[in-house]
């Protein structure tokens, strides 16, 4: 039995026809219906009954199909990270959500490539749940998000909690008073712009969390598409916003920034990194993410 086999059953399987299989695979039928033979032969059961039309699996070929599939993934799952890893040796891909470009991921980047500066690095905007797919499929190689997601073929690292400020018009009552902090409470019934607007989940959902757990419900609040559109909505006095705090440096003769007055009301910054991923780049650029984020 090799992975031949499996393929051509697990078609077989799917297409519930010999002839359907043998198109899908491109090869022609006859020998396709001896593979399936040869298999049923070695193990000695039969897995496809023949007598029914469509086919259909015996109980014995749906257990044998569901572990075929399974181990067929894993060995697609094995060649594409392989591959993967190999070219790592040449460049790097990274995720990242726009909210950490605008802290201390380019000195990350910046420090990376005095180690490797023969590696290429390709920068990736991505949110906290695209990046765990792209991960798992191989388009990125790390990701810097927010959101905690439990995945065990994934290995998170959070390298800062980082507190979250009110973004307000410079205009603002709130913004005339020079407070140094406010409350969540005093955002209560304030146009609240909310974004990313999706994908979903994002940062969006966290922030709603973060009210909810406090049992706080915004009365006017507004999904907008990204950071950039709140922040431009900010400054033509749409609404205000919440933000990392490593924001609070954009457009700043236009938007006042005020601390929250609840230190626990934090976003974390997370780098994501396959599970069992050894290179030398990959251990590099967590060394320099933990030094970096911990100052």
């Amino acid at each position: 039995m090799d992975l031949r086999h499996l393929r051509y059953f697990v078609a077989v399987a799917d297409c519930q026809s010999f002839n359907k299989a043998a198109d899908k695979l491109h090869i022609s039928q006859p020998p396709l219906s001896r593979q399936i033979k040869q298999l049923e032969e070695e193990l000695e059961i039969q897995l496809i009954d023949r007598n029914q039309r469509p086919l259909s699996l015996t109980e014995a070929g749906v257990f044998f199909y569901e572990h075929a599939t399974r181990i067929l993934s894993e060995a697609d799952y094995l060649k594409s990270m392989t591959q993967r890893m190999a070219r790592t040796q040449k460049t790097l891909s990274i995720g990242f959500v726009s909210s950490i470009l605008y802290g201390t991921l380019p000195k990350v980047i910046g420090g990376f490539r005095k180690f490797h500066p023969d590696i290429e690095v390709r920068l990736h905007e991505l949110n906290s749940w695209q990046q765990i797919e792209a991960l798992k499929s191989g388009k990125i190689d790390a990701g810097f998000g927010r959101m905690r997601f439990e995945d065990p073929s994934i290995d998170r690292t959070v390298l800062r909690e980082e507190r979250l400020v009110a973004a307000l018009p410079i205009n603002h009552f709130l913004s005339k008073k020079n407070h140094k902090s406010i409350s969540l409470l005093d955002l209560e019934h304030e146009p609240l712009l909310l974004f990313p607007k999706e994908p979903r989940p994002s940062f969006i959902d966290q922030i709603l969390d973060i009210f909810d757990e406090r049992k706080i419900h915004p009365s006017n609040s507004r999904e907008v598409r990204e950071l950039q559109v709140a922040l431009g909505l900010v400054a033509a006095g749409e609404g205000l916003t919440i933000v990392p705090h490593t924001v609070a440096h954009v457009r700043k003769d236009e938007i006042c920034y005020i601390p929250l007055d609840d230190l626990h009301i934090t976003s974390p910054i997370i780098i994501s990194m396959r599970h069992f991923e050894k290179s030398k780049a990959l251990n590099t650029l967590l060394k320099v993410a933990k030094e970096n984020y911990g100052k």
